[in-house]
């Protein structure tokens, strides 16, 4: 061998010698790390645990939530059949199939027959089988304007379009068919009132009482302050057709002491031959 690389070769080994060499160890957070997925595993179990202990609440919730939006999609169909003029009344398994809710559960059915739809206020029960129940049930136009004309007499004002939408199958049809035989007012909200329109009341106000009408303030002034300042004025028409004031009935006072009794005294003739028998009846002498 090259005499030169030998001596290299030593060389290489004293510096070797000469130079100290720490052994590296595994660092703490290496071996909690190495040592965490076991936690890991125990925290899942333990999730898993809690998710499996509060599975049943989440069921019953599911379950009821499923409940109630099937009766809601009922409700609602029957309500779309009833306006398209479909009225006939159908049996559970009737709007069951035409709902296409097959899948329910016969737990779920006993509760729509005996509890959910026999205790809805929009559901008519007849004998085993379900209908919708407006709140006005209108066959036609004519019904309408019946019904809109008893409104305007017995002073109950208007229907609000909602409820006539609800109960009189192709209502707007039948509205635009009334054309201006029904008024129309439209609330702060912006929901529509349906006025019956009495063309025998209409009549033609002069202008120059419409402006004094409409000068005289009232809104701070009582109905007793009016009808006082009508009397003034020698007019009694309000008094005659307002609402007459029923006055309270005074209770009799029932007097303290109750009072004694006096009876007649008959037989005033027979006075010396009638005896006193209240001590018993006397010996015969």
């Amino acid at each position: 061998m090259d005499p030169a690389l030998l001596r290299e070769r030593e060389l290489f080994k004293k510096r070797a010698l000469s130079t100290p060499a720490v052994e590296k160890r595994q660092a703490a957070s290496d071996s909690h790390k190495k040592k965490k997925p076991k936690g890991d595993k125990d925290g899942s179990s333990g999730s898993k645990h809690s998710a499996e202990s509060s599975n049943g609440n989440i069921n019953i919730k599911a379950s009821s939530g499923y409940k109630f939006g099937c009766l809601a999609k009922i409700v609602n169909y029957m309500k779309t059949r009833h306006q398209s003029g479909d009225t006939h009344f159908l049996t559970l398994d009737e709007i069951l199939d035409e709902t296409k809710l097959l899948d329910i559960s016969m737990k779920q059915k006993h509760w729509l027959m005996t509890e959910a739809l026999v205790n809805n206020p929009k559901i008519d029960v007849r004998d085993g089988t379900y209908g919708f129940k407006p709140k006005y049930n209108l066959k036609d136009r004519k019904a309408l304007l019946r019904l809109l004309d008893k409104h305007d007499q017995l002073g109950l004002g208007g229907v609000l379009l909602d409820d006539v939408e609800e109960g009189l199958p192709n209502s707007a049809k039948a509205i635009k068919a009334l054309g201006d035989q029904i008024i129309f007012v439209t609330k702060p909200d912006k929901k529509k009132i349906l006025f019956y329109n009495d063309k025998h009341c209409q009549f033609t106000v002069d202008e120059e009482f419409q402006k004094l009408w409409r000068s005289v303030p009232v809104d701070s002034i009582d109905d007793e302050k009016i009808e006082e300042y009508l009397k003034k004025q020698g007019i009694s028409s309000m008094q005659e057709t307002g609402p007459k004031k029923v006055l309270p009935v005074q209770k009799r006072k029932k007097q303290g002491g109750q009072r004694k009794r006096h009876f007649k005294t008959h037989n005033h003739h027979l006075a010396d031959v009638l005896e006193d028998y209240s001590d018993g009846v006397p010996a015969k002498k």
